[in-house]
């Protein structure tokens, strides 16, 4: 089965999501939120918790057969043909810290691999929308990822060097060596930056499938390339290594330099 025939009913429900999400994550933003601690230390406010339990039930009564992984309320018909993958605020330390570069990532996967990827970052007013065989948008206009033949000439964006660790760190240690420039903190929002021109590579590790889903859509319908560090495409059983690039010259090259070439 083909996610064509439905793809506007898939766009629209991912779009009332983001609409969905963003009225709770202002409500909260830059507000004294409580915040907890979850098992890997990794932190987890009222607002996630707020934000994806009120989108579950919206694909439920739109898509009962469908399945949702989500960050904060696990896992449900994860076998199903199509599962929803939400991670209601990516980038909480810094939704915590009052910084407006979180977002909510929402993705549709068929048969593990992604087809729908919202990027929306409620505290700007910003959206991305991408999915298969159409070109991705930006706020409603069609964007494009620019040219980059060289490392050299390369911005990249990581969210922190802390996620890298072990040959991990050498790795991405290699490739801010060989680039113009490296900037950090960005979360989510870097991956729109790059669909929209402005950014060369994204290179992170310690990533989970609702950490990066979203993405793939958006970046290859503006014309880039996002893959793991071995150049294989993403879906819901990927690893943690995700490298995003706006032209596939400065993509494959970032990715010999990762593997030690």
């Amino acid at each position: 089965m083909t996610a064509g025939g439905h793809m506007d009913a898939f766009l629209n429900l991912a779009s009332h999501l983001a609409d969905v999400g963003g009225v709770i994550a202002r409500k909260h933003f830059r507000s004294d939120v409580d915040i907890v601690d979850k098992a890997d230390l990794s932190p987890v406010t009222v607002a996630d918790l707020e934000i994806e339990a009120a989108m579950r039930p919206l694909i439920e009564e739109a898509f009962p057969e469908h399945g949702i992984f989500g960050e904060e309320h696990g896992k449900t018909r994860i076998d199903a043909e199509y599962v929803w993958v939400l991670d209601p605020i990516d980038g909480t330390q810094g939704f915590v810290t009052g910084k407006p570069l979180f977002g909510s990532l929402i993705a549709l996967a068929l048969n593990g691999k992604p087809v729908v990827g919202v990027i929306d970052a409620p505290a700007t007013g910003e959206r991305w929308i991408g999915a298969v065989k159409q070109p991705t948008t930006f706020d409603g206009q069609e964007v494009r990822s620019r040219k980059c033949r060289t490392l050299a000439d390369a911005w990249l964006y990581a969210t922190s060097p802390h996620m890298f660790e072990g040959e991990s760190l050498a790795a991405f240690e290699r490739l801010r060596g060989q680039v113009k420039k490296t900037n950090y903190g960005a979360d989510c929002y870097a991956y729109g930056l790059l669909a929209n021109g402005s950014v060369d590579l994204v290179c992170e590790a310690s990533l989970q499938p609702y950490d990066f889903m979203a993405l793939v859509p958006v970046i290859e319908g503006a014309g880039g390339v996002i893959t793991d560090w071995e150049g294989r495409a993403l879906g819901i059983s990927s690893g943690d290594r995700v490298l995003a690039a706006g032209d596939a010259t400065v993509h494959a090259a970032a990715l010999d330099v990762l593997g030690g070439a």
